[in-house]
């Protein structure tokens, strides 16, 4: 077991880049008993995953069953469990709602990159192929990194 028990990335409203990227961590890594999830920030009601992000996840031989949006809740969060946001706002936000939150990180900090993980919503099939480009490299250093940690 690693250093981590859960793992949860966070954008938005949990339609587009956060599934995408849990949909791609459970497709690398299938022997983890770590907790994989994704959750959003502003979550009203629940949504299916967003027709696009599954268009684009489905292209690439992904999916996500059954898939409704989910808020981050205080009880998604312990000391073992890291979150990656696809900003710094996200990121500051979470930690002036959860101040005792240890282990978040925005996924390109994590990864070694600056910047943040443009919201596809709203643009053109292209955008969330692009978005899901980005996610794929990044999620990929995510793992590799976290099981360098566990090797340690």
């Amino acid at each position: 077991m690693g250093k981590y028990k859960k793992l949860i990335f966070v954008c938005t409203g949990n339609t587009c880049r956060s599934p995408i990227a849990e949909a791609i961590y459970k497709n690398l890594e299938k022997v983890s008993d770590m907790q994989v999830l994704s959750r959003g920030l502003v979550v009203l009601f629940s949504e299916p995953l967003n027709p696009k992000a599954e268009i684009v996840l489905k292209k690439h031989d992904l999916e996500l069953l059954d898939h409704v949006s989910n808020g981050l809740n205080a009880s998604d969060i312990d000391d073992e469990t890291m979150i990656l946001t696809m900003t710094a706002n996200q990121m500051k936000k979470i930690q002036e709602e959860y101040p005792d939150t240890k282990n978040i990180y925005t996924i390109k900090e994590y990864a070694g990159e600056s910047g943040d993980v443009v919201d596809p919503y709203g643009g053109t099939l292209m955008d969330y192929e692009e978005c899901y480009i980005e996610l794929g490299r990044l999620v990929k250093k995510t793992l590799y990194k976290l099981n360098e940690e566990e090797e340690r």
